[in-house]
């Protein structure tokens, strides 16, 4: 993008964007790729998304520029992502969908249910249930001396997912030492058990601040309620700062 010289140690990068036609001969970045390439070299906003299941975490999310938005995801096991055009409109369904929001399986859920316990029984109740030692989730329970209802929920878990947003924001916005400003949830989609939010610790959360003793609390809550949080996450205009002016040449 910057047409400066292109160092030894890239010739062989150089030599596959070639081939794969999104570099031609002189270097030049394809004219169809220049609203993907500045908008990642420029974003305004940022949205991560980590699913973690059965094959591991697959990373998905999106990224937003001034004139530009485009969502990516990736496939189990395979290093890549396949980013998209998206309009301004579309964005939360799109995001909706990475993490395969569906209508509640029940009716009548309990939104004021909660579970309370520590992260350090959330795990031991993990590590039993990937042993298989246990079937029922009484037993599994008892041996990670942790509440019956959260191996209950955890028995019909099909995956966990953690959605991060990040922009510069004002300075009044800012959350981390950077400028950015943060917004995050966690959620558990655990089948007939429904949605249930991970309300502490509250996301984000910051390497070093969680450990076995902190405390867990997780809060059933629904599709659609799950659909307005991750619409509150998106900031508005108002929430932006401004963009960076172009500097006039001399």
């Amino acid at each position: 993008m910057e047409e400066e010289q292109i160092p030894e140690e890239l010739f062989v990068a150089r030599s596959e964007l070639r081939d794969s036609g999104i570099v031609d001969a002189d270097d030049k970045i394809a004219a169809d790729l220049y609203p993907l390439v500045t908008t990642l070299m420029e974003p305004r906003v940022i949205v991560q998304v980590e699913i973690s299941g059965s094959h591991g975490v697959i990373p998905s999310g999106a990224v937003i520029g001034d004139d530009f938005i485009f969502t990516h995801e990736s496939w189990p096991g395979d290093a890549e992502s396949e980013y998209v055009p998206a309009e301004p409109e579309t964005l939360v369904w799109a995001l909706a969908r990475m993490v395969d929001l569906h209508r509640d399986f029940t009716d009548g859920i309990d939104g004021d249910e909660e579970i309370v316990s520590t992260m350090g029984a959330f795990d031991d109740v993990v590590a039993h249930m990937e042993t298989g030692r246990f079937e029922e989730p009484g037993a599994v329970a008892e041996a990670a001396n942790a509440p019956t209802r959260l191996a209950e929920v955890l028995s019909q878990l099909n995956c966990m997912w953690r959605m991060t947003v990040a922009w510069k924001g004002t300075e009044a916005q800012a959350t981390l030492g950077n400028g950015l400003a943060v917004s995050a949830l966690a959620v558990w989609d655990c089948g007939i058990e429904g949605y249930w939010l991970r309300e502490v610790p509250a996301e984000p959360v910051i390497d070093g601040q969680v450990d076995e003793s902190s405390e867990l609390r997780v809060r059933r809550t629904t599709a659609k309620e799950l659909w307005r949080m991750i619409t509150d996450l998106l900031p508005d205009g108002a929430q932006l700062a401004p963009a960076p002016q172009s500097q006039p040449t001399s």
